[in-house]
């Protein structure tokens, strides 16, 4: 147990809480996707929450926990899907909730703290010069930035930008290390990797620097089609349109849309598969001479629907991504989801054999994005979930069909199949923590000493070693 008295007298002056009511409440995310986490993690809690609102109090207490051995977890705003802010041993819930300042805007990048809300700095840089972020999950209203970059992939954007995986996704990163002397490191190029999509684990992120892009007024579009083969295809050959403006391409297979998108169910048919399109003003009329050539069925845009047709309407990016299952699990709280890469170049003809092979066991939801250059799919497939047995065969069948899965029942980075580690990474891991005091349990290679980095797992973030 944490030595609470001697640790608050140390902090004091920071705001805290250690209610446990409260503590437990931000010692949670969204884990209870799944069945497996949900079982495994309920229990967890921290046993202070702490929210500095400077760079210097991060430092006051990540000194004060290391002089008394005091675990730290970080926290954004929780929404992670696969326990990455759980803190596993108790200890300290850090949140960086309170350092949200937007401090500079320039063209083409942004430079914020910590805890600034992804849609917050689109409203500052819009109005400063027109341009916004590249990238944003489904979460955008409540995503934090360093909370996306350390716990988070990709998302609306992806089909043009790639993922936070990609060089250039993410240009610095300011980060405090678990230390007797905190150090202030800046991370840039290659080395932002390092602490991207790690947890926390390896230090805490103060301050994210972020690449921006002209800003436009995006619309939302949903398509129909009679089938979901039809609806695949649609996706595919529109993200390979060189000419259009897109930010989103997701289908979704029957009866998924009509079932589980309530405000929009009744624009769409129960045997309607939906392809969730998000397009530049400009790019309209080519999309819509695309979408009659695939002979698809305009159902809802958002430049033409009336102010009644529009009202109490979620955003299209609400309906994608993770939303996809957080609106599901509204619906029937027995269902999960997996994430699936269908690789280039035969990603259709892959997402359509796991189809015949599941049928609305495993009902289909795509996302398009640009991956190592090409334009292929993720999947985020609804699970009809049975038991932990069939959900492992289900992941088996998938792997042994070529289609890797980033297992989301799974809270460490390397059994979930996201990010490898490695020589690289753990070296920095005891640089910046050499307690192994940073959301401890989270990385396999630092808690197991006989880990194997030789590992041929297809992981979404690569280990550092090629690079270096």
């Amino acid at each position: 147990m944490t030595d609470l008295t001697a640790l608050k007298a140390a902090l004091d002056g920071i705001e805290m809480e250690d209610n446990p009511r409260l503590v437990k409440q931000k010692s949670r995310d969204f884990f209870w996707y799944s069945p497996i986490l949900k079982e495994q993690l309920d229990h967890v809690s921290g046993e202070l929450l702490v929210t500095p609102r400077t760079e210097a109090e991060v430092i006051r207490v990540l000194k004060a926990c290391f002089e008394l051995g005091v675990p730290v977890t970080p926290r954004g705003s929780g929404t992670g899907n696969y326990g990455q802010a759980m803190p596993l041993s108790g200890g300290v819930v850090l949140s960086l909730s309170a350092m949200n300042a937007v401090k500079e805007i320039a063209p083409g990048r942004v430079l914020v703290e910590a805890g600034a809300l992804l849609s917050k700095i689109d409203i500052a840089t819009r109005a400063h010069s027109g341009q916004e972020l590249r990238l944003h999950p489904s979460t955008y209203k409540t995503s934090t930035a360093a909370g996306f970059v350390a716990g988070g992939s990709g998302g609306v954007g992806s089909i043009r930008w790639g993922g936070l995986r990609d060089l250039g996704n993410v240009l610095k990163l300011r980060i405090v290390t678990m230390e007797a002397e905190p150090q202030i490191i800046e991370l840039t190029g290659e080395e932002v990797q390092k602490a991207a999509h790690a947890y926390g684990t390896n230090g805490i992120i103060t301050e994210v620097e972020l690449p921006l892009t002209a800003a436009y007024d995006w619309q939302d579009v949903l398509i129909g089609f009679d089938n979901f083969e039809a609806a695949a295809r649609f996706g595919d050959a529109l993200g390979n349109q060189d000419g259009m403006l897109l930010k989103e391409i997701a289908p979704i297979a029957a009866p998924v849309p009509h079932d589980y998108f309530l405000k929009h169910q009744r624009f769409i048919r129960r045997d309607q598969s939906v392809v969730i399109v998000i397009v530049a003003p400009h790019s309209m009329d080519a999309l819509m001479a695309f979408t009659r050539r695939h002979k698809g069925e305009v159902l809802f845009r958002t430049d033409t629907a009336t102010a009644e047709e529009k009202r109490g309407l979620p955003p299209a990016y609400e309906l994608a991504w993770n939303h996809t299952t957080l609106l599901g699990l509204r619906v029937d709280p027995t269902i999960t989801y997996l994430q699936v890469l269908y690789p280039f170049p035969n990603q259709i003809e892959r997402a359509m054999k796991m189809v015949k092979i599941f049928g609305d066991e495993v009902p289909a939801h795509l996302e398009f994005v640009r991956f190592d250059g090409n334009i292929t799919c993720f999947g985020l497939p609804i699970v009809r979930y049975t038991t932990p047995g069939r959900l492992e065969e289900i992941i088996r069948i998938h792997e042994d069909n070529g289609c890797p899965i980033f297992n989301p029942h799974r809270y460490t980075l390397e059994e979930g199949g996201m990010k490898q580690t490695d020589e690289v990474q753990l070296a920095f891991k005891r640089q910046a923590d050499p307690k192994g005091l940073l959301n401890p349990g989270k990385m396999i290679g630092w808690e197991n000493p006989d880990f194997d980095f030789s590992s041929q797992t297809t992981y979404l973030f690569p280990g550092l070693k090629a690079a270096g």
